[in-house]
Parts: structure tokens; sequence; C-alpha cells
């Protein structure tokens, strides 16, 4: 009777490392040891950047906002004072808080209401491929290469009384009539907000106009055939497709509000109808009669300030795109 010999298949070759393998439900094992080592730096690397520069400063802060601590040797049980910095802001008794306060919201419906929305129209105008439309870019991002120092500094010399651009295009020096833009306490943060507003400007244009790129072009085909005219179909259907951009616009406009501290420093060191929060930190924190504590209190209440608009725009934002 003849024998019948039965080969089986070869079994596969071994995966070398690093191989995706493939099994018979279809999933992937694809993590070998080499590759957990990788995804360990890569997550761990910015993890512990993120905690040692933003998560243990602002702890740090919290815990500091509850003493007298001067920054001269260590917190002890003795620098503990509880709530009374912030009750002794909160009081009036640092007479430059409220005025700190009211000068930053002031900021921020600026930035908010006249220069975000000034250069998101000049995104809008420049997104229709216009004529000499990279020069207009150009010139309007020039500023935002610019650190806040060199602006303040440029600004300056144009709201100077005799000298400057502004109250000689005026004619308020001939007349004889000459406005102190950035010694008036009445005005200054105006003026201030202007220089501010010639960098915020362009930064914001070239955010939006980066977005006004990407929306499908067959969306506005289909508002226009619809009968819609250009304001309608920007609000009604460009505007909303940008909500990705509009929360980042938000977010930037509001800390960039909050944090500002450059400008009003180089021009009079925050004195004089430019107190701001940031430069109180600044002035309580590293100055002469250093409180860090009292500084930190101050960056606390600024933390929380921030932090009102923000989480309460990405809410709605959220809730928008949940529905």
């Amino acid at each position: 009777m003849a024998r019948t010999t039965i080969i089986s298949p070869a079994a596969p070759d071994a995966p070398e490392a690093g191989e995706l393998v493939a099994t018979r439900k279809g999933r992937y094992h694809v993590l070998t040891r080499y590759d957990r080592r990788v995804l360990m730096v890569m997550v761990g690397v910015p993890l512990l950047l993120d905690i040692v520069l933003i998560w243990w400063p602002t702890v740090s802060s919290i815990f500091l906002s509850l003493t007298n601590w001067d920054g001269v040797g260590d917190v002890t049980a003795q620098n503990f004072v509880g709530l009374k910095n912030y009750q002794f802001l909160l009081s009036g008794g640092y007479f430059q808080f409220w005025p700190a306060v009211a000068h930053n919201f002031i900021w921020l419906a600026w930035l908010t209401f006249i220069a975000t929305p000034l250069g998101i129209l000049f995104a809008v105008l420049l997104d229709r491929d216009m004529r000499g439309s990279r020069i207009y870019q150009s010139v309007f991002y020039l500023p935002v290469v610019l650190s806040l120092v060199v602006v303040g500094f440029i600004w300056e010399l144009q709201f100077s009384p005799t000298d400057g651009f502004i109250n000689n295009a005026l004619g308020l020096v001939k007349s004889g009539r000459i406005i102190d833009w950035l010694g008036n306490p009445h005005i200054n943060l105006f003026a201030v907000l202007v220089a501010a507003s010639w960098r915020h400007v362009g930064y914001m244009m070239v955010i939006y106009l980066a977005g006004l790129k990407s929306v499908d072009p067959t969306l506005r085909e289909a508002a226009k055939v619809d009968g819609a005219n250009e304001l309608q179909t920007f609000f009604r259907v460009v505007f909303p497709v940008m909500a990705p951009i509009n929360t980042v616009i938000v977010v930037l406009t509001t800390i960039e509000s909050l944090r500002a501290f450059d400008l009003a420093f180089i021009i009079n060191q925050g004195k004089n109808g430019l107190e701001l929060l940031s430069i109180l930190i600044t002035n309580n924190s590293i100055s002469e009669s250093t409180r860090v504590g009292f500084g930190s209190a101050i960056a606390v209440i600024l933390l929380v300030v921030s932090l009102g608009p923000i989480i309460t725009f990405l809410s709605q934002a959220m809730r928008t795109v949940r529905t």
C-alpha cells in the first residue's frame, strides 16, 4: 500500500522588530520595545516641559499668593496670611489695582471691537486676489515682525509733542495747541492702544486670511446662485465655516490684551494713566520693595480674569459644533 506524505505549509517568517503584525481580526500590533521607548520620549518630554514651565509656576503662584513672602529665604508657616492679599486688593487698599483692571478691560474691548474687526476686514479685502495684494500683505504684516519694545519707541516718536508726526500732521504745532498724547493721563491709554492696534491688525489679518484661503469655493458659488450678496455670503456661509479660526482669534486677542506690558512700560513704566495688571505684577515681584506673595495674588487674579472670556467662548463654540 502506497504511503501518503502530507506536506504542511511553511510557517510564516517571524516579523522583524518594528513591523506591523496583522492578526486574523485585522488588528495591528505596532508597538515594539523600541517603539514604546520612542513614544515615552515623544510624550514624556513635552509633558515634563509643560509641567515644569506652566503647571508648576501656576500652582506655585497660587500657593505664594496666600503668603507675605518677600523672596528672601524659605517660605515658612509665619509667612502664611491666607486670603489677606486678595482682601487688600479687592477692598481698594492698593489704589492702583482697580484702575489697572479697568485699563486691561478697555484694552480688551479696543482690540476685540476695533483692531480685530479691522484686521478681519483687511483679510476679506485681500482675499479677492486684488492687484498688489502680496505687497499689501507685507506692509500690514511688517509691524508684527517688530518687537513690542521697538513698536513702543516708534510710536513714542510719532506722539512727541513738538517733533512727532501726529501733532505736526494735525497742524497743532503751528497753531500752538500742542497735545501731549503720552503725558496726559486722560488720553495716553488710547494713544498706546493705537500703537498696539498697528501691530495687532496685521497679526489678525494674516491668521484670518489663511483661514479664508482654506474655505471651499463651492460654498460661495452656491450662495451666489441662491441670490446672496457678498455681505450675506460672508456672515451666513463663510463666517460659520471659520469657527476654528474665530476661536483662535478670540483666544489670541484675549491673551494679547490681558498680558499687555511692553508698550505701557516703555512709555512711562505703567504710571500716570497706563496702569496694567502685568506691570503691577512686575513692580511687586522684582522691584526694590519685593512682595512676591502680593504680586502672586495679582497674577492669580489676572489668570482668573483671562480664563473667563476664553472658557466662555470655547464652551459656546463646542456647543455649536455639537448641535
